[in-house]
Parts: structure tokens; sequence; C-alpha cells
């Protein structure tokens, strides 16, 4: 199996004004369903006698977008499709190529890790330097992407959190996942984004937590023999008995496969699980929190 679970940092150059997103050349998937839905826009521009200033006019966007989008160097969004389609009179053939290039719209690292995700029976996840990001907020989300330097572009933060929210889905699947997380204690202490997102970020903890097949676990600043000063840790085990797993301080942070190196990664686990608060324990922990803020 072939992944990469590593963090990615988007570095699109996007102009704020063009409702788009640059392609990644190394996205052989991305750039063919791009520079089709280009070609398909331009066959239907022309097939209907519209020079490409005409079109641009008619769905309100720019001639330099369109001719673009048009040779597969832009991601087109939603609204543009949908207006081509309404101009072109294509019927909602147009319109239904916006599953595919919704697709695209997140970089080809964070697609293999959500669809990783999406088949996983049971994850498990250990962040001691921001809360993890499935259990972050949107406003936490932003919060942070804002402080990155170099400084985003406000395209590029859009990017990311769409990304973000969309492995969310992750909690809503039937069958449920099993997801085991454990927080340091200092990453929960932290205002991110100001004291009322901090707080929608503790509250949207707590709510997680009340998910049957969902268990949060705080780890305690003050515990002296503290089994994950290796740094984050991440293991996703699958139906047909495979995993994969990840370690900032394993294996030169290599995503890996191999049984020996999951079960050097599964001990780790196991240890910092056991030093932690309980679920239960973690969520008055995080009450107790609120309530002093």
């Amino acid at each position: 199996m072939s992944v990469d679970g590593e963090a990615v940092r988007l570095a699109d150059e996007v102009q704020a004004d063009e409702p788009g997103w640059e392609v990644d050349p190394d996205d052989e998937w991305g750039v063919a369903v791009v520079a089709t839905v280009g070609r398909q826009l331009k066959l239907r521009r022309e097939a209907a006698g519209m020079r490409a200033s005409d079109f641009a006019a008619a769905v309100k966007y720019g001639e330099d977008l369109v001719y673009k989008v048009e040779g597969g160097r832009r991601i087109p969004r939603p609204e543009y499709l949908e207006k081509a389609d309404e101009v072109l009179g294509a019927g909602g053939l147009i319109a239904a190529m916006k599953e595919d290039v919704a697709k695209v719209r997140y970089p080809k690292r964070v697609r293999e890790l959500a669809k990783l995700e999406s088949q996983a029976v049971e994850i498990s996840l250990y962040s001691n330097h921001n809360i993890h990001g499935l259990l972050q907020t949107e406003d936490h989300m932003r919060a942070l992407f804002d402080v990155w330097l170099p400084a985003h572009t406000e395209a590029e933060t859009e990017r990311m959190v769409a990304a973000r929210l969309a492995r969310r889905s992750v909690f809503e699947r039937s069958p449920a996942p099993m997801l085991s997380f454990v927080q340091e204690e200092v990453t929960l202490r932290r205002p991110v984004g100001g004291t009322m997102v901090w707080r929608r970020q503790l509250e949207r903890l707590l709510e997680l937590g009340k998910l049957r097949h969902v268990s949060i676990q705080v780890m305690p600043t003050d515990v002296e023999d503290h089994f994950g000063t290796g740094g984050l840790i991440e293991v996703l085990k699958f139906a047909d008995g495979t995993a994969v797993g990840r370690s900032d301080g394993a294996f030169a942070g290599r995503p890996v496969t191999d049984p020996k190196q999951l079960r050097i990664l599964e001990l780790r686990y196991g240890m910092i699980r056991a030093q932690a608060l309980t679920p239960r324990e973690s969520r008055a922990f995080i009450e107790q929190m609120l309530g002093e803020s």
C-alpha cells in the first residue's frame, strides 16, 4: 500500500480576486482531470460561437481566468462550472464535473490521507504540538493557518481549511471506525484564535467525546516519565488486517507498514494512553478548564 500521511503545506500562487487554484504539476490525476474539464469547456464555448471575452462577461469572471481554466492551468470552483453550464446550455453536463473537480481541489497528499482515513476501521492519534486536525473547529484551523510564516494568501488558507474540513467526514462513517486521540494538556490550554475560539474548540472536544466510537484523553503536563517525547504518532488499521503508521520520532518520520515497525509505534501509543487521563477524567478536566475561563 502506497501511503504518505505527512502533513503538506500548500505553495500555489493564487490571486485573491481569481476564483480558483493552481494545479499541482506533480499531481498527475489532478492535472488530467483539470485538463479534460478545460478542453470540454473550450469545445462547448467554441461550439456556441462565443469568444472568450464574451463568455467571460456572461459568467462574470475575468477573461484571463477563462483562458487559464480552458488551458488546464487553473482549478475552477463549483460556481464557475454552474454558471458555465447555464451560459452554454449544457443541460447539467458541465455542472456534473463538479464532483471530480472538487477532489482535485485538495492536494494529492491530503487526498491520500483522507482515503486511508475513510478505509480504516481503527485510528489512533497522539498530538503534542496542536490539537489534531480532525478535532479542530473551522475557526481554530483558520487561526492556526493565519500565524504560519511565510504568510499564506487568503486563497491558500481557504484551500487548506476546505481540505481539513473534508476529512472530518470520518466521524460520520457507517460503520464507524474506532477513533482514539491523546492530546497534550498544553494543546488544550493554548488560546488559539482568542478566548471565544478557544472555548468553542474545547466545547467541540466535549461534543466529539460523547460519540460512542470516539475516545479523547488528555496527557497531563506534569507526567514525569513521558513516553510521548518522540512526537506525533498515527496508526491506522484496516479491515484486511493491514495497517500503516507514522511517528515524528521513529523511522525518519516515514509512513511504515512493516509489522515489526508498527508494533513499536503501537507499543509507544499504548504506553502514552496508559499514562494519560482516562476519557472520563479527560472530560472532567476539559469541563473544568471551561469553567475557569
